[in-house]
């Protein structure tokens, strides 16, 4: 259990039956009131979103999640297909709201890691974790221009997965890239 002030961003929680991401938290102390935690909340299993204060009072409960590796397989309609890497006839989907910005950087055959949620003895996989670097080919990019580089100008190149990215001007089609998966930035040559 978890006291109100322990309520920060990035954590995991149960609130209304179902574990929820807090994605902005503020505590505030006014001076005639008991000091207040208000939060941004999203749920992992419907996409939700909550706004909600917690009190001195309250004490919140933490969801039970462990983490697998999963291997993405495909997408279709929407849907994000994985399985076990062991067992591949073990398969499960997502949708894309509840995988996020993520999505965007999946490729086939990728190793991933899931959350998964043990609801009193039943086991729901909720989201999945990209690790944070990623190494990616470049499929197109528009050809540098000469003495633009000096400027430290950028071009948007095209990945493999379709994903477009800003890079320098001298990343050129067929070079490997690391791209930073949280925040959908160029990193560096691979």
């Amino acid at each position: 259990m978890l006291e109100y002030s322990e309520v920060r961003e990035g954590k995991i929680i149960i609130f209304n039956d179902e574990p929820c991401t807090v994605l902005e938290s503020h505590v505030a102390r006014t001076q005639q009131r008991k000091p207040q935690n208000q939060v941004k909340l999203k749920s992992l299993v419907s996409g939700r979103t909550y706004n909600e204060t917690f009190r001195t009072t309250d004490s919140i409960e933490e969801p039970n999640l462990e983490k697998r590796d999963t291997k993405f397989l495909y997408e279709s309609r929407g849907e994000y297909w994985f399985c076990d890497p062991k067992d591949p006839a073990n398969r499960f989907k997502l949708d894309e709201k509840l995988m996020g910005h993520a999505v965007k950087f999946l490729i086939p055959n990728e190793i991933v890691t899931a959350l998964v949620w043990d609801n009193d003895d039943e086991e729901i996989i909720i989201n999945v974790k990209l690790p944070i670097k990623m190494t990616l080919t470049v499929k197109d990019a528009p050809p540098a221009i000469k003495g633009a580089t000096a400027s430290g100008s950028n071009k948007i190149a095209v990945l493999e997965n379709g994903a477009t990215v800003n890079v320098p001007m001298f990343i050129n089609v067929g070079e490997k890239i690391i791209v930073n998966t949280e925040t959908g930035e160029y990193v560096e040559r691979a």
